[in-house]
């Protein structure tokens, strides 16, 4: 048995997550669901993301103090990750007391072994305001495609980076006045003190190649000094000397939770401050993250950089799983243009075990991927209800209808069925090897294959007709269709946890089927002589009507989401 933490990107608190937003948290859900089903000790946190310039930008805009959108998005974040089956040991977020503590903590510790200084530089500073701007809160026209509300930091139009400096006719973004420039102090981090052992540490590290060969060619190219800390009020104020006005930079701060939530959640259950040092300094102990593409160099050079200066011995990251883009109908999920789909609207379309399996399958693991409805509907219509859901109706009636409810014994078992078992047993062991590399979608592909063998067994069997001449035949190919049936009760388990549930309950057996521990019981045939329980379809497919109707569907769930938001978030995003 090993020690894993498994941590996911920390959803940002100024909205309600979307569809490519939620695809990390359940990629880390579905990953330590299996982690716990193969024996492992896990340890899964991530939280709310509710520092940095966005939120005090959109507070500011409505007159609120940015903790009062925080904690409406904050409580209803965690009601909606619970109906999405989320199995967190804790969702914390950035304003908890435990990570503001140990933030301002290991910063000083790094100010102490000489990694962070002061330095002084000029920035844009609205003298309506009377603040300096970070980038979010400066707009202008881009340099390069002309677009007028161009950011500080990026165009959203042409997705060029960008520079306050860059923009044309600048303006705040929170009252429209021109910038004037002036000079500040802010606390640098010297990341440079520590790229030989970084560059050492990546090279003999067991991050996937596509990750690791990306940051040794990032770090060759030297790594500079980073702004520690900004000029805003909303954040985790500097624990620096004279530094009392300024707030520790966002992603800095964020990095850090996996880490402090790791202490909160083992505090919460009653042990000592410290004993998070037994999972992050241990040497064994694991940690994978599931994260996006664009935030690799956060996870494996700024986050092993931090490590590495704190002089601690922490583990590094064992796993980096980085997606790539999930786009919605070919653009990229806004909610200001209203494109894309809020894991609040998609619980008012579809149960969260559909939502669960199918984006899995739509996980964007070799290259950006469009969700798209019309494969959604065929997830839910050919793989859910007609494999897996047809395999366990086809046989639990059957069992019910024939044997009187009560699986029958293998008496009269052949080579087919030898062979069919062996298939079985196969294919479940390319489920482990998939999920042990973190490629969830091709694990899933697998697991599709066993309901499918199971179909296509049933039909070369035919049972219907063996038990018309041969009762005892008949009963082991149905004890043999069973036991395919108890491996993708098994097999489905991570991907769509409440739907394991009912079927392990209708094959008869009593607890939870994530007690069954795998790779033992996952190949082990079902025992003859057991009753089955209450037994109904699994999945319900999706109208034939619903692709030519999807803009209506999506518009009245959009309206009874909406309706059950919480005050601030009402309304928002939501009004074309």
């Amino acid at each position: 048995m090993g020690k894993y933490i498994v941590a996911s990107a920390w959803p940002y608190s100024n909205f309600i997550p979307h569809l490519g937003t939620v695809l990390h948290l359940l990629s880390a859900d579905v990953y330590a669901r299996y982690l716990k089903l193969m024996g492992h000790d896990v340890v899964f946190v991530t939280g709310s993301d509710e520092h940095g310039t966005p939120i005090e930008l959109e507070a500011r805009k409505r007159g609120i103090k940015p903790k009062e959108l925080t904690d409406q998005v904050h409580a209803y974040d965690v009601e909606l990750f619970k109906k999405f089956e989320f199995d967190f040991s804790l969702y914390s977020r950035t304003e908890s007391p435990v990570h503001k503590e140990f933030v301002r903590e290991f910063f000083l510790n790094l100010q102490r072994r000489g990694y962070v200084f002061p330095q002084d530089e000029e920035m844009p500073y609205c003298p309506n305001d009377k603040m300096f701007l970070p980038d979010r809160f400066i707009e202008g026209t881009c340099p390069y495609c002309g677009y007028e509300h161009a950011r500080g930091d990026q165009c959203d139009n042409c997705g060029r980076l960008l520079t306050p400096r860059d923009l044309i006719n600048p303006r705040c973004a929170i009252c429209g006045a021109t910038p004037i420039w002036l000079k500040t102090t802010n606390y640098y981090i010297d990341l440079g003190k520590v790229q030989e052992k970084l560059l050492s540490w990546l090279q003999g590290s067991e991050l996937q190649d596509s990750v690791k060969n990306y940051s040794i060619e990032w770090v060759k190219q030297g790594l500079k000094p980073r702004a520690l800390t900004r000029d805003i009020e909303w954040g985790i104020q500097a624990p620096f000397e004279g530094a009392e006005n300024k707030t520790i930079y966002v992603w800095f701060d964020a990095l850090l939770g996996y880490v402090s939530a790791t202490k909160e959640y083992l505090m919460s259950k009653g042990e000592d401050e410290n004993s998070w040092k037994q999972w992050w300094f241990d040497p064994s102990t694991r940690s994978v993250y599931f994260i996006g593409k664009d935030n690799i160099p956060f996870h494996s050079i700024i986050l092993p950089s931090l490590f590495i200066a704190s002089g601690d011995p922490y583990v590094m990251p064992w796993r980096i799983s980085a997606t790539d883009y999930l786009l919605y109908e070919g653009r990229h999920f806004s909610k200001s243009r209203r494109v894309g789909v809020w894991i609040d609207e998609a619980l008012e379309i579809a149960p969260a075990d559909y939502w669960r399996w199918a984006l899995i399958r739509m996980r964007p693991e070799s290259g950006d991927v469009s969700f798209q409805w019309k494969e959604f509907y065929r997830i839910v219509n050919s793989e859910l209800n007609d494999n897996i859901g047809n395999l366990a109706y086809r046989v639990l009636s059957f069992v019910k209808s024939r044997f009187d409810g009560v699986i029958p014994p293998a008496t009269a078992s052949d080579a087919h069925d030898k062979e069919t078992l062996e298939e079985a047993a196969s294919l479940a062991g390319k489920v482990i090897e998939h999920m042990d590399n973190v490629e969830l979608k091709k694990a899933s592909e697998f697991v599709l294959e066993v309901a499918r063998l199971g179909n296509r067994y049933l039909n070369e069997s035919a049972p219907w007709d063996l038990i018309k001449k041969d009762r005892e035949r008949a009963g082991t190919v149905i004890n043999v269709a069973a036991s395919i049936v108890k491996a993708v009760a098994h097999l489905i388990t991570p991907f769509m946890p409440s739907i394991a549930e009912d079927l392990w309950h209708q094959l008869g057996f009593t607890g939870s089927v994530m007690d069954a521990k795998w790779p033992e019981n996952l190949s082990k045939p079902i025992s003859g002589g057991s009753r089955i329980g209450e037994i109904h379809p699994l999945f319900r497919k999706l109208p034939e009507d619903f692709l030519n109707n999807i803009e209506r569907v999506i518009e009245e769930a959009r309206a009874k989401a909406n309706s059950k938001r919480p005050p601030l978030l009402k309304d928002y995003g939501i009004a074309g």
